[in-house]
């Protein structure tokens, strides 16, 4: 390449000091009105009346009862995904089969359903009208409107999240490694565990991370199976909004601070991730 095309191509990637600063300026007054100025306000509002009235309304037992529901379907949502995650990108990523873009598609349909319609799938599968509520109701077996359809619904919303962030990353990986393993006696778990494994394992934790916050917040869903039952059905992003119709702003803000604090906890940590993944694997 010519001097004179080095100095245009360069130039074409140099903007005017006025249109960064714009470009700048912009984006940080979007973010400071979109994300930082709820976020502030969400914690002026848990913390108007002083700590002790924000801890307590986390202390009363409705509230307790949220949070237990919230973390533990988040502890058995996040592990399944992980497991069906890993199956399908390695499903996707390593062979070839009919139907391969079929199932592509049906691990992305929850991005483009509706979460309240994804409840209503299960309200008409398993409610008391549906395809199966009979045998249910015979049965004694509760699902819709009790802990096992809030964990479906959660499954459902956030099962493409694992998959989704593995599935370039094991395509892009190729096969190779394996092959060669494979060529010199290893078996096919010991495959996964030494070769595959360590070089999804970053990808694989990042994907976990954005599966459980997903998890955690999952409003829609869950409030069409959950039934809203006060301290036996209500998530915590229920919880905030019954306290919120109910005129008790203090502990609405105080659960939803709550959130806050663990949706930034997550960020955190995906922020780690993504500061050490690039050094991590350039060492594999």
């Amino acid at each position: 390449m010519s001097g004179a095309a080095t100095k245009k191509a360069v130039l074409a990637t140099q903007d005017p000091p006025w249109v960064k600063a714009v470009v700048l300026t912009t984006v940080l007054l979007f973010l400071g009105l979109v994300l930082l100025l709820p976020v502030a306000a969400v914690f002026a509002q848990a913390l108007k009346q002083g700590l002790g009235p924000a801890l307590e309304a986390i202390r009363e037992p409705d509230a307790l009862s949220s949070i237990r529901l919230t973390l533990m379907t988040a502890a058995i949502a996040v592990p399944f995904n992980l497991l069906f995650g890993v199956c399908a990108a390695w499903a996707v990523a390593k062979f070839d089969f009919p139907g391969k873009a079929f199932l592509i598609t049906l691990i992305d349909l929850p991005f483009s359903v509706s979460p309240v319609v994804a409840g209503l799938i299960y309200v008409l599968v398993f409610g008391a009208q549906g395809w199966f509520g009979t045998w249910l109701t015979e049965h004694d077996i509760h699902i819709v409107f009790a802990v096992p359809g809030i964990i479906l619904a959660t499954i459902f919303v956030t099962f493409p999240f694992v998959a989704r962030e593995l599935i370039p990353l094991m395509q892009e990986q190729g096969v190779s490694e394996e092959e060669a393993a494979l060529s010199m006696g290893a078996s096919g778990l010991t495959t996964f565990w030494k070769v595959t494994a360590p070089n999804i394992r970053w990808g694989l934790l990042y994907g976990v991370l954005l599966c459980n916050a997903r998890a955690m917040g999952e409003f829609g869903a869950v409030s069409v199976v959950s039934g809203r039952i006060r301290g036996l059905t209500n998530t915590m992003p229920l919880h905030v909004e019954i306290l919120y119709n109910e005129y008790n702003y203090v502990g609405a803000f105080a659960v939803a601070a709550l959130l806050c604090l663990l949706a930034l906890v997550t960020l955190v940590l995906k922020t780690l991730l993504e500061m050490l993944q690039p050094d991590l694997r350039a060492r594999h």
